[in-house]
């Protein structure tokens, strides 16, 4: 997954079908589910005092917010492949690092969307600190960051690969 501006987000066909088919859920079966569960708990009566009706209703409100999200992404979403492996750090690669100059103390993300983060990987978005000081650069480069206390703080890439899913 690639953003290279604020309305283009580039997917790879996975990452497409993944999120069309969330979305094809949460705007199908699941909003049947939560219509059930709301009438459900309206049926027991007072709904002032009716807990099972207002978490009903505010998990309705967050499943149809991430409709709205998938849907916004997907509209501007355009399928590509995934980052050629040339060893320089681009959306959708898998990224190690070690923190300045410590060759141990190392650590792997990915630089991607928010909306395609793996559970098996910290992912960080190209437009964060870290992801646009390392953007661009290539296996053995420093780059440098600006933490939020609005220092600086460097890297050196040790590993780029193409994320795969």
């Amino acid at each position: 997954m690639t953003q290279t501006s604020e309305s283009v987000t580039w997917l790879t066909q996975a990452a497409y079908d993944q999120l069309k088919a969330e979305l094809d859920y949460l705007s199908g079966p699941a909003r049947t589910e939560i219509a059930a569960k709301i009438a459900a708990a309206r049926e027991e009566g007072d709904l002032r005092e009716n807990g099972g009706y207002h978490a009903a209703k505010e998990e309705q409100g967050k499943q149809e917010l991430r409709v709205r999200q998938l849907t916004q992404l997907l509209e501007n979403a355009k399928v590509g492949t995934a980052p050629a492996s040339d060893g320089v750090v681009a959306p959708g690669t898998l990224v190690k690092i070690a923190f300045d100059g410590d060759e141990d103390d190392t650590m792997e993300f990915l630089l991607a969307s928010r909306e395609y983060a793996s559970s098996d990987f910290e992912t960080y978005s190209p437009q964060s600190p870290l992801g646009s000081g390392v953007m661009g650069k290539a296996i053995g480069e420093d780059a440098q960051y600006e933490l939020p206390n609005g220092k600086k703080a460097s890297v050196k890439i040790l590993n780029v690969k193409p994320f795969t899913g």
